[in-house]
């Protein structure tokens, strides 16, 4: 696409202006990665993502129009600003998934999903773009197509992004612990269109089951306990029973009088950037750092033309393997089906023998090696070439499917309160992205400059040295526990937890009766019904 604006025909000042196409995405979603993180924590994470969605299809729209490098600038930029998604849905999992021992496969979902879309996304990109000149038959000479090559896969891309807004505005239901008991009319119209798909007498039945066998557990939620179980003395955890005023304010936020009744919610908000969760960020920037660099500079390095000249070890040599783009295309469709099965299957089952922290650790002592014997392939006898690049696509994709996912738990897990955790997961997302803009273009400058020395690995090896940080680093981290787990801990300070029955109980004391009709359920009820949903699963 940049060879179509005509700039340049230097092949390596190509890549460069590609370079920048990449960084202008990466630059715009580090600026406002934090903005979206506390935008999710004050208005809710449904209204974000659904942003997101929107800021990412009018991306790819300006982006499939742009005949020039400034336009296809601002189109990525664009999409960077207005799309903080990544941050909100580990946000999101994080507040659905409260069992620890479901977090493994709930965090690798996100990673499978985004290998699927590196295998869709660039067959869809590659086979429609400029149409006209592929399928002359289909598309004619001189029509939009022609004008706009590359408008094309934006535009079906741009539809899968409206059906992903549509079916979050109808199903998606708010996970923000203040904010998921709001009237949500599009939620509201979504179930009306579920129950029209529905038989009626089944859920009829259903409901009828509940409503007998739930009874007695909602009255004991309710905001005035039954005369028998009325106390006046608070125990440890929970405080003495309060009679709590039925008046709403229109927002559907808690006043700040009920903010002060439940335990550790406003010190939650104060305590948000600790010690573990800024050593976990920092941890990240390492991540996004090498791993950007490993996926820039691997193409190049396979691509690059085999060299006769005889090498000069340890350093001296260069070269690559003449790869096509069309067998670089089929490696990297299998490593992203590789990828899949690592984050789906391998990745839950070592969190079931190993915690995060030691899957963490293992992975990225390890990593740095790898980055030191990529360079060497190049002197493998040819027929070993195919198996040396493999073995270093597998090593990669195994160590990036196990410390993503698990840096992403620990981060959950040490945060002071998931009603936060939207901003540290922006923080985060601003992080990786900041080490995503910067790590091609070091590593690209230093490639680069290797070449001219006649030292092909100096890119590599600077990878490598940052990797060994971040490998050091990793021994500051902290093992964090769960929820669950830290309810059963004796030495645990239960005075300064956030119960989420306090929360709910607030909530559900504030709340507009018109509200409680419109989620079909009462708090209380809903409270039960997904504890015994988490137990069932």
């Amino acid at each position: 696409m940049v060879d179509s604006f005509h700039i340049t025909t230097d092949e390596h000042q190509i890549g460069l202006y590609a370079g920048l196409v990449t960084a202008a995405f990466a630059f715009a979603e580090f600026s406002t990665g934090m903005f979206w993180g506390r935008m999710s924590d004050k208005v809710g994470r449904k209204p974000v993502l659904i942003m997101g969605l929107v800021g990412t299809l009018l991306s790819m729209l300006a982006f499939g129009f742009a005949r020039s490098l400034p336009l296809a600038l601002l189109g990525r930029a664009l999409g960077g600003a207005l799309n903080g998604n990544m941050g909100v849905l580990a946000t999101t999992v994080a507040e659905i998934v409260t069992v620890k021992d479901h977090q493994a496969r709930a965090y690798a979902a996100m990673p499978i999903v985004w290998s699927l879309g590196s295998i869709v996304g660039p067959l869809i990109g590659g086979s429609l773009a400029e149409p006209c000149k592929n399928y002359p038959g289909l598309f004619a000479r001189g029509t939009l197509f022609d004008r706009y090559p590359f408008l094309l896969p934006n535009i079906v891309c741009a539809g899968i992004l409206v059906v992903g807004i549509v079916v979050g505005i109808l199903f998606l239901e708010e996970t923000h612990r203040e904010k998921r008991f709001r009237r949500d009319i599009g939620l509201e119209f979504g179930k009306k269109l579920s129950s029209l798909c529905r038989r009626r007498q089944n859920c009829e039945s259903f409901d009828k089951c509940y409503d007998a066998n739930l009874e007695e557990a909602c009255a004991l939620l309710e905001d005035e306990p039954p005369p028998g179980y009325r106390t006046t003395e608070g125990s440890p955890r929970y405080p003495a029973s309060r009679s709590l005023s039925p008046a709403a304010p229109q927002n559907g936020h808690l006043p700040a009088r009920l903010r002060a009744q439940i335990p550790g919610l406003e010190l939650g908000r104060q305590q948000t950037w600790t010690k573990p969760i800024i050593l976990h960020l920092v941890s990240l920037g390492f991540l996004a750092f090498h791993t950007i660099s490993f996926d820039q500079l691997m193409p190049i390095f396979l691509s690059s033309k085999v060299s006769t000249a005889k090498p000069s070890l340890p350093f001296h040599f260069v070269g690559g393997f003449g790869m096509s783009s069309k067998d670089e295309g089929i490696l990297m469709v299998m490593q992203g089906f590789y990828a899949m099965f690592a984050q789906g299957i391998l990745f839950p089952c070592l969190a079931k023998r190993f915690t995060y922290l030691q899957i963490f650790r293992a992975a990225v002592t390890l990593w740095p090696v790898l980055y030191f014997l990529v360079p060497y392939i190049v002197l493998l006898p040819q027929q070993y070439h195919l198996l040396g690049i493999c073995f270093c696509l597998l090593w990669r994709t195994t160590a990036h499917a196990l410390t993503f996912p698990s840096n992403n738990v620990m981060v959950a897990n040490c945060a002071p309160s998931k009603l936060v955790l939207g901003t540290i997961n922006g923080a985060g997302g601003s992080t990786a992205s900041f080490s995503r803009a910067i790590g091609p273009t070091i590593t690209g400058l230093l490639y680069t400059k290797g070449l001219s020395i006649g030292v092909s690995g100096l890119g590599w090896w600077v990878t490598g040295l940052v990797c060994i940080g971040g490998a050091v680093e990793s021994y500051f981290l902290e093992d964090s526990k769960s929820d669950n787990d830290l309810g059963d801990n004796e030495g645990t300070d239960h005075s300064t937890a956030i119960d989420p029955l306090s929360i709910d109980a607030a909530i559900a004391a504030v709340m507009r009766p018109e509200d409680r009709v419109a989620r079909d359920l009462s708090p209380p009820i809903k409270y039960i019904r997904d504890l015994e949903n988490d137990s069932a699963a």
